[in-house]
C-alpha cells in the first residue's frame, strides 16, 4: 500500500437543522459570513463560503429527515480570530457556553457552544 500524499483528508461537513432559518441567522451572526442557501439531493441545505486552494474544509446546515441536531457525536472546530467575540455573538443569537474558553498553551484557545439547535460547535483561537 503507498501512503497518500499529504492532506487534509476531510473535505465537507454538514450541520443537522430543524428550523434552517433560525440556524442561519444564528451561524451567519457569530461567523460573520453569508450563506448560500439552496436544495441539494432533496434536502434544505446553506453552504458555509469555500475558497478553492485554500487550506481548511467547507460545509453546510443541512435540514431534513437524515439530519438529526445533537450534543453527542462528532466535534466540527471552528477556527476564529477573536474567541471572545465569538462566544459573545453565540450567546447574543441564543446560542450557549458549553465549555468555556480554555488556554491550551502553544496551540491557543478552545472553547466549546451549543448552537440555535443544540449542537455542540467547538471553537479555536491561534495563540497570540
Amino acid at each position: 500500500m503507498t501512503e497518500p500524499a499529504a492532506i487534509n483528508p476531510v473535505v465537507h461537513f454538514e450541520i443537522p437543522v430543524t428550523d434552517m432559518d433560525r440556524a442561519v441567522r444564528f451561524y451567519e451572526a457569530v461567523f460573520k459570513v453569508e450563506l448560500d442557501r439552496r436544495e441539494t439531493d432533496g434536502y434544505d441545505m446553506a453552504f458555509f463560503p469555500r475558497a478553492d486552494g485554500r487550506p481548511g474544509t467547507s460545509g453546510a446546515l443541512a435540514k431534513g429527515d437524515a439530519y438529526k441536531p445533537t450534543r453527542d457525536g462528532a466535534i466540527l472546530y471552528f477556527d476564529v480570530p477573536d474567541l471572545d467575540a465569538v462566544i459573545a455573538r453565540a450567546e447574543a443569537a441564543g446560542g450557549s457556553v458549553l465549555y468555556p474558553k480554555k488556554d491550551i498553551g502553544e496551540a491557543g484557545f478552545v472553547a466549546e457552544i451549543a448552537d440555535s439547535e443544540g449542537n455542540r460547535i467547538a471553537l479555536s483561537q491561534a495563540a497570540e
